[in-house]
C-alpha cells in the first residue's frame, strides 16, 4: 500500500484526536512520507519512535499492534502465563503501559503492574521474581523528550533474544496495524482480575538484593560522602535515593529542578547522562555544595554518570572511566575481604575499554567480550545460571555507562551502580586518597587508555539508506592508514571474520553476526563504526593508548577529524 493511501487510511479509521493531528499534515509531503512509508521495526530493542499518529510512530496503534503479536507469541509457545510492566516518566509512557496492559488482559493473559514509575532494572526484577513469561518496560531511555519506547523482556529477565524477537515479529506482521488487536479498558481489566499491581514485597526483596552486592557494607557510615544527585526528572529519585539511605549515605542534595517526573525534560531536552548538558545544573549546584562527587541518572535509570571533584574543579568521567574505577574497586575489595570466587568472569561489550583486560590479568579474573547491547551480558549471567556457575560472575558493564554486579537483575542497573560509587568513594576516603588519584594511578601503570564516541545524526526516511551506504563503502576499500597510522587489522562483525592486514591470515569472530566495523592501528589504537540500534545515528568509538594524557588527547583529535571528514563523511 502506498504510504498515501495508508495516511488517508488512518485519517478515516482513527478517532478524532487522530484526524486532526493528521490532518494538519495534509499539506507537508515530507512529514506524511516519514510517518507512513515504513513501520516502526520490532527487534531485540522492542519499539522506539518518535510519538505521534502513524505507523513509523510511537502511538496507540503501534503499541497495542505489537502487544497483540506478544500476546499471540506467549499464547501459542506457553498458552498464556503472565506479564509483567513497568514505564518510566515520559510522555505517554503511563498510557502505553496501561493499554498493553489491556490488550494483554483480552488475550487472556495476566498482567503485573507497579502502581507507579520504575526503572528498567525493577522490571527485569519483577519478570524473575513473578515467574512472569515475559516483560514490557515503557521508555526511551535517554533520547530526546519527542520519543518513546516499548522493550520487551523474556521469562530469564534479559531483554528478548534475536530468535524470541523475530518469532513475535512473524506474528506482528500477520496484524493490521490499525484495528488487528483485541483490547479491553485498564480498569475494567482490573476489575475482572487480569491485571494486578506489584506490591511491596516484590519492591523491598529488590532493594534487598542490590543491598547484597556490597563489598564493604558500613563503610558509608563510618566515613561519610557528600553526594548531589540529579534524576534527570526521570525514576530513578525515589529508588537511589532510598538506596544511599539505607547504606548511610545521608549527606544529598538534590537537583530541585530535575527532581520530580517530567516528560518534557525541560532542563535538559536531551536527557543523557553522558552529555555535559545534561548535567549542567548539577555541575551548578556542585559548585555551591562541593560534594565528593555528582551522580546523574537517565530517565528510565539503567545508566549513571559521575563527575568527581579534582582540586577546584568537577571533572565528568567516561562511561569507561566508571568502569575501570568500577571493576577495579571490585577486584580489590573481593580479593582483600577474601570473596573472590573461583574462576571469576566479569563481562564488556567489545566497545568498552580493554583497560580492564589488564587489571583482570592482575586480578586473576576473565574477560569475557560481548556485542554491544546489555542483553548480551545478560545471557552471559544467564549461561552461567544454567551451569550452576553463577556465582563467578562479579561484574558486567558497557562505555554507555551502564555496570552490574549481581545476578538479581539482568540489566544494567542505576540504582546498583549509584550505590557502589557511594561505596567506592567511601572505602578510597578511609584510605585517604581520592577517585581521581586511583584513576590517575591506573592510567599510569596500565597506560593512558583514552576514549571519545562520536554521534552523527541521520533523520528522515532517507536516513538508514545513507548508513547503510556508508558502511557499505567502508567495507568495499578498506582503508591503509587512518590519519598517518596504519591499519593493522581489520574486522567486520558482520561477516563474523577479522583479517591481519601484514600477514594476510583470517580469524573467525566467535559471536552472532553484527553490524560493526573494527579497525586495529599500529600504535594500539582502535578505531569503530557502528549503527546504533535504538536511535538514527552511527557511531564511531576511538580508543587511544598513549605514555601521556596530553599525547592521547592530541592523537584523539586527530582520529575525530578523520572520522569525521573521511570514515563518516
Amino acid at each position: 500500500m502506498d504510504y498515501r493511501d495508508e495516511y488517508r487510511r488512518w485519517m478515516a479509521q482513527g478517532s478524532a484526536d487522530v484526524g486532526a493531528e493528521l490532518a494538519a499534515i495534509g499539506n507537508d509531503e515530507q512529514e506524511i512520507r516519514d510517518r507512513f512509508e515504513a513501520s516502526l521495526e520490532f527487534g531485540t530493542a522492542g519499539l522506539r519512535g518518535v510519538i505521534g499518529m502513524g505507523t513509523n510512530r510511537m502511538n496507540y496503534y503501534t503499541v497495542s499492534w505489537a502487544t497483540q503479536g506478544l500476546a499471540d507469541y506467549l499464547n501459542e509457545r506457553y498458552g498464556g502465563g503472565t506479564v509483567a510492566v513497568s514505564y518510566d516518566s515520559r510522555n505517554m509512557s503511563e498510557e502505553f503501559a496501561k493499554t498493553a496492559a489491556g490488550v494483554l488482559a483480552a488475550n487472556g493473559i495476566e498482567v503485573y503492574i507497579y502502581s507507579e514509575l520504575m526503572p528498567t532494572p525493577m522490571l527485569s526484577f519483577a519478570v524473575r521474581e513473578l515467574s512472569a513469561k515475559a516483560g514490557i518496560m515503557i521508555t526511551a531511555s535517554h533520547n530526546p523528550a519527542k520519543y518513546n519506547g516499548y522493550k520487551v523482556y523474556g521469562s530469564d529477565g534479559c531483554q528478548m533474544t534475536i530468535e524470541d524477537s523475530a518469532a513475535v515479529l512473524a506474528r506482528i506482521k500477520k496484524i493490521d496495524v490499525l484495528n488487528g488487536a483485541k483490547h479491553i479498558h485498564f480498569a475494567q481489566a482490573c476489575d475482572d482480575g487480569l491485571v494486578h499491581f506489584i506490591g511491596r514485597r516484590v519492591i523491598e526483596k529488590y532493594y534487598d538484593e542490590v543491598k547484597k552486592q556490597q563489598l564493604n557494607p558500613g563503610i558509608c557510615v563510618k566515613y561519610p560522602v557528600r553526594i548531589v544527585y540529579t534524576p534527570l526528572n526521570g525514576t530513578g529519585n525515589k529508588p537511589v535515593r532510598r538506596i544511599l539511605d539505607d547504606i548511610g549515605v545521608k549527606d544529598i542534595t538534590i537537583v530541585k529542578e530535575q527532581e520530580l517526573p517530567d516528560g518534557d525534560f525541560t532542563t535538559c531536552p536531551f536527557p543523557n547522562p553522558e552529555l555535559a548538558e545534561a548535567l549542567e545544573l548539577g555541575l551548578r549546584q556542585s559548585e555551591k555544595v562541593k560534594p565528593d562527587l555528582l551522580l546523574a541518572t537517565d530517565p528510565d535509570c539503567d545508566r549513571v554518570c559521575v563527575a568527581l571533584r579534582d582540586d577546584n574543579e568537577f571533572r565528568i568521567l567516561t562511561g569507561n572511566e566508571i568502569g575501570i574505577l568500577l571493576f577495579n574497586y571490585i577486584c580489590t575489595a573481593r580479593n582483600d575481604n577474601k570473596l573472590m570466587p573461583r574462576n571469576p568472569i566479569a563481562v564488556r561489550s567489545i566497545v568498552s575499554t580493554s583497560l580492564v583486560d589488564k587489571i583482570a590479568a592482575d586480578s586473576g579474573v576473565e574477560i569475557v567480550k560481548t556485542l554491544t547491547g546489555f542483553k548480551f551480558i545478560g545471557e552471559q549471567i544467564l549461561m552461567l545460571e544454567q551451569q550452576n556457575e553463577v556465582e563467578r560472575y562479579i561484574f558486567g558493564f558497557e562505555e554507555s555507562c551502564g555496570y552490574l554486579a549481581g545476578s538479581y537483575v539482568r540489566d544494567k542497573d542505576a540504582v546498583f551502580a549509584s550505590m557502589m560509587i557511594c561505596e567506592m568513594t567511601s572505602y578510597y576516603k578511609s584510605k585517604g586518597k581520592r577517585m581521581v588519584d586511583i584513576l590517575n594511578d591506573l592510567y599510569k601503570k596500565y597506560g593512558y587508555c583514552m576514549h571519545r564516541v562520536l554521534d552523527r545524526y541521520f533523520e528522515g526516511p532517507e536516513g538508514g539508506t545513507v548508513m547503510k551506504g556508508i558502511l557499505a563503502g567502508l567495507r568495499a576499500e578498506i582503508p591503509a592508514e587512518i590519519d598517518g597510522l596504519k591499519v593493522v587489522s581489520y574486522a567486520d562483525f558482520l561477516s563474523q571474520e577479522r583479517k591481519n592486514l601484514e600477514t594476510g591470515e583470517t580469524q573467525t569472530i566467535n559471536l552472532p553476526a553484527s553490524d560493526v566495523l573494527e579497525y586495529d592501528l599500529e600504535n594500539g589504537a582502535i578505531v569503530m563504526i557502528r549503527p546504533s540500534g535504538t536511535e538514527p545515528k552511527m557511531k564511531t568509538y576511538l580508543t587511544v593508548f598513549e605514555n601521556s594524557a596530553a599525547e592521547s588527547s592530541e592523537l584523539l583529535d586527530k582520529l575525530q577529524k578523520f572520522a569525521e571528514d573521511e570514515l563518516m563523511a
